[in-house]
């Protein structure tokens, strides 16, 4: 079984969401991330495989599950996405962009799917010695979810040496603050797409994010990503 959802202390996300740009929950059991991993050698179960470097996005590989997605990732979708819309509709108006999102997921896909964003964006990603992926967006069309949710699921310092999460924020005329995100196996982090709120001053100011992780020293690394938002 999954960690129960409908348990998470939204009180605590949305606090540590503002007041630092990401939230750490227990997501996955150790049973529930050994399958995933093993889901990556299922090639039937996706719909695209990326090599890093080819693109210059770093170094690893990572694939894009299909429709209709697994069970568990499908649940995940559905299930975190109630409390993050209203964080997401609270952001927004904070930024003053003109956009709500609907109380739903199955309303949420539907807006994007009539966009023609109809292709799958959850992903599993995996890393070896050297590896790393560069800061990056997750941006896939004109409707975008505004928070994503990366899972570890290798034990760090057991499985894996090195490959820290890393999330950067930047202001306009300002310099990037960068953030390390420990992580432990089952755990998944919150945090922005493209840019947040953030109070300083007195005033609140709209925030670049990036996120990527840096080089894995040795072993293996593997990561589940959830994206609300379908692709174009």
């Amino acid at each position: 079984m999954t960690h129960d959802v409908s348990q998470l202390d939204w009180d605590s996300i949305r606090g540590d969401l503002d007041a630092h740009g990401y939230a750490v929950i227990d997501l996955l059991t150790p049973e529930q991330c050994a399958l995933q991993i093993a889901t990556f050698e299922e090639d039937a179960r996706f719909r695209k495989h990326v090599i890093m470097q080819e693109h210059g996005y770093g170094r690893g590989e990572y694939k894009y599950f299909a429709y209709p997605l697994p069970d568990l990732i499908a649940e995940l979708r559905m299930s975190l996405y109630g409390g993050l819309a209203e964080i997401a509709n609270r952001w927004y108006e904070t930024l003053e962009i003109d956009v709500r999102f609907p109380p739903t997921y199955a309303e949420f896909l539907d807006r994007c799917h009539q966009a023609g964003q109809q292709k799958p964006t959850p992903l599993l990603l995996r890393y070896q010695a050297e590896d790393f992926n560069c800061l990056h967006q997750d941006v896939y069309g004109e409707h975008v979810f505004p928070l994503q949710v990366a899972v570890l699921l290798n034990r760090p310092s057991v499985d894996f040496s090195g490959g820290e999460f890393l999330l950067t924020a930047e202001r306009d005329r300002s310099q990037s603050q960068a953030e390390v995100v420990p992580l432990q196996q089952g755990q998944g982090v919150i945090f922005p797409v493209r840019q947040r709120p953030q109070q300083e001053t007195g005033q609140i100011y709209p925030v670049d994010m990036r996120h990527g992780v840096s080089r894995i020293r040795s072993g293996l690394r593997h990561t589940l990503g959830i994206i609300f938002h379908d692709a174009a």
